[in-house]
């Protein structure tokens, strides 16, 4: 870089030693210092500490370049608001860099990054900071104090575990953290209320992390890991997910929470190893792009996935009324069954106070289980997932102690009278079902305050 380009403010331009006259059109008496250096593109291979002699300076663009080290003197740029060193040979950058306590924007991706001064930290204004390409194997605890981060990219570097003092950032909106080496995310992920994009891509992952705080997570990136478990937990609170990525994992199944997310708008679950779909994933109506390419399965013909997500999901409604269970999984059970299969879970109604019967494909609850509860006081009864027409009579039985019924994923045609006996009952889930209207003894349960009553008719 020339010297006259650092000595810019310093220098009296050549126009004013020939033209004294205040009259002169350039009106070179009110020159400002210069604000903006762009040097982008060059094959510059270092930069002058004199860099120094342009205090003014609030962007700075020195990428593409062949930069090895940056100058100490960065740090004296007090006003720098962005600075873009990306696409350089960078490997390290200079502790004074963390005293621009104005900078909002740097870029540092696509260099040879090893490391990261442990006063990160101090950038305590900035808003967005991508790190990608590089070679970093950990980031400082001191992220956590980045509390202005709007946008972090942390691609394509050979990370191999998040610090959980991440979940500090607490105005991050969107985190990337693809092709690196995560075998798990830090639970704490789930506190960051205003993330609204997660890429975990290309990692190792086995499950996928549970957001229940994550309200506002419009997009879900976690195609190619080693996720065989696609959890309900994973999925149940992400009311606001338009995107769904998981291609080429190893899910076996896809629970029906998944009908959870109505505005979800892309699912893909391409080259995966799933053999049966909820037929309820046909009520999502917002779905617009639905990939199950590459999964073995059973039940739905390789020419109609061919037809298109509209088609594919018309005939997945088409089919809830009859859904039953495939060949090969658990067969249904009835009122006959008896208890060794019924697998009624004892200690979970004395320690727990819960009754549990559910995910059976079941057509009715047998009376073993209701036996089974004596006189243990159960406060919450699960008969979700089965296959039932009807409320069984006898959970009357239980009006004195239970305050959270669960009968969604059944075939309910109607709320009964028996249901409305519960007087303590405070959580009733009948979603996907298929009821037409409530009645009138409703009225009665007085301390009912949450009702779920989505996907019915």
């Amino acid at each position: 870089v020339p010297q006259h380009v650092w000595r810019i403010n310093l220098d009296t331009p050549e126009e004013a030693q020939q033209n004294l006259s205040f009259g002169a059109a350039d009106r070179w008496w009110e020159q400002t210092d210069l604000t903006k250096l762009i040097l982008a593109s060059n094959k510059l291979q270092c930069l002058s500490e004199d860099v120094r002699l342009l205090p003014a300076l609030s962007v700075l663009d020195v990428h593409d370049n062949q930069l090895t080290s940056l100058p100490s003197a960065l740090g004296q740029l007090e006003n720098l608001q962005k600075l873009d060193v990306s696409h350089n040979r960078l490997k390290s950058i200079p502790e004074e860099l963390t005293q621009l306590s104005r900078l909002k924007s740097l870029l540092l991706h696509h260099n040879e990054l090893s490391h990261l001064p442990d006063g990160f930290g101090q950038l305590v204004n900035l808003e967005e900071l991508d790190l990608s390409n590089n070679h970093l194997t950990d980031i400082p605890t001191s992220f956590a104090l980045l509390i202005n981060l709007a946008r972090l990219n942390l691609a394509c570097n050979q990370l191999k575990n998040l610090p959980a003092d991440i979940s500090a950032m607490k105005s991050l909106r969107q985190l990337d953290c693809s092709k690196n080496c995560l075998q798990t995310v830090p639970p704490e992920l789930a506190s960051m209320a205003s993330l609204e994009q997660l890429y975990l891509r290309k990692n190792k992952l086995r499950s996928l992390p549970e957001l229940p705080s994550c309200k506002l997570l419009k997009e879900l990136h976690a195609g190619e890991n080693q996720i065989e478990v696609l959890n309900a937990e994973s999925l149940k609170h992400l009311n606001s997910l338009s995107v769904l990525e998981l291609r080429d994992n190893k899910i076996k199944s896809v629970p029906d929470e998944v009908t959870l997310l109505q505005k979800l708008e892309r699912l893909d679950l391409a080259n995966n190893d799933i053999s049966r779909l909820p037929y309820t994933l046909g009520n999502l109506s917002q779905l617009k792009f639905l990939a199950l390419e590459g999964n073995p399965l059973r039940a739905i013909r390789r020419d109609l996935l061919q037809k298109g997500t509209q088609e594919l999901l018309k005939y997945l409604r088409s089919r809830i009324q009859d859904d039953v269970a495939s060949p090969g999984e658990e067969p249904p059970v009835t009122a006959m069954t008896l208890p060794s299969e019924s697998r009624i879970n004892v200690h979970a109604i004395t320690s727990l106070k819960l009754l549990e019967y559910s995910e059976k494909q079941a057509a009715a609850v047998p009376d073993e289980v209701f036996d089974a509860v004596g006189s243990n006081p159960v406060t919450t009864v699960n008969f979700s997932k089965n296959q039932l027409t009807a409320v069984p009579p006898r959970i009357a039985e239980l009006k004195d102690s239970v305050c959270d019924v669960s009968f969604g994923f059944n075939k309910l045609p109607a709320v009964s009278l028996e249901l409305c006996m519960l007087h303590r009952l405070t959580h009733l889930d009948v979603r996907n079902n298929f009821l037409t209207s409530l009645p009138e003894e409703m009225e009665a349960l007085t301390r009912l305050q949450v009702v779920n009553l989505s996907f019915n008719r």
